[in-house]
């Protein structure tokens, strides 16, 4: 199953200590859905943290730990899924000269995203998947989602800090945010027994819906745009 959790500290107040514990207690609060292993990367400078549980299926080494940097550096992520055509897409990948670590599809779509982009690696991927994308260059945050919502995820931009986690009791347990009842998404419970999307039950979070890609750099508001639709 696997899952995913980070956030970005836009007051730039945050120790590097403080960002890794504070990832590690969103690793821990999803444990359930990761039991083999975690891990933890973070920026310091950027104020960016990212946590992982792992579930390992295709590649049970240590080649297939998340969070994953790129061969070239500059990109990192944590994905929670599976990209059932991988292989197609490794393949077309070594043709370029990519040598790849290990054998998990998570490197794989890591080093398309390096070599083809965002958009266009996302369009080329079969299969369900959440996923969070720092790129060190752009200091910028990607969120994507499979085209059907197969794979949660959840987001915020709130009292200081951009959220995101597989789960919403990862965001709870981030210090330093209280989340705050969405008296109209529980209005919406009430009359349809769930809350439709993209609310959440909290004020100022978000479900990141289907087909969907999320983009945000510090000082803008999140950019989300459609790659797929089913009409």
């Amino acid at each position: 199953m696997c899952s995913i959790a980070g956030f970005i500290d836009l007051k730039g107040q945050a120790s590097g200590g403080a960002l890794e514990s504070d990832a590690r207690a969103m690793a821990a609060s999803m444990v359930h859905r990761g039991p083999d292993s975690d891990g933890i990367w973070r920026d310091d400078e950027a104020g960016v943290a990212f946590a992982f549980r792992r579930l390992a299926i295709i590649d049970v080494t240590e080649a297939g730990s998340q969070p994953m940097v790129s061969a070239g550096g500059r990109f990192v992520i944590v994905y929670n899924g599976e990209a059932y055509n991988f292989p197609v897409l490794r393949r077309e990948l070594e043709a370029t000269g990519i040598i790849f670590r290990g054998d998990s599809d998570t490197e794989v779509l890591l080093e398309g995203f390096a070599l083809w982009g965002v958009p266009a690696t996302v369009k080329r991927m079969v299969g369900m998947f959440a996923f969070a994308l720092w790129d060190r260059a752009e200091r910028r945050l990607w969120l994507g989602r499979d085209r059907l919502g197969i794979k949660p995820l959840y987001y915020g931009l709130v009292d200081g800090l951009f959220l995101f986690g597989s789960e919403l009791k990862a965001l709870r347990a981030k210090s330093g945010w209280r989340p705050v009842l969405d008296r109209d998404a529980l209005a919406s419970y009430a009359r349809f027994n769930y809350v439709p999307a993209p609310r959440t039950i909290y004020r100022g979070i978000r479900k990141l819906e289907a087909g969907t890609l999320l983009s945000f750099r510090a000082g803008g508001e999140p950019e989300i745009t459609h790659y797929w639709d089913l009409a």
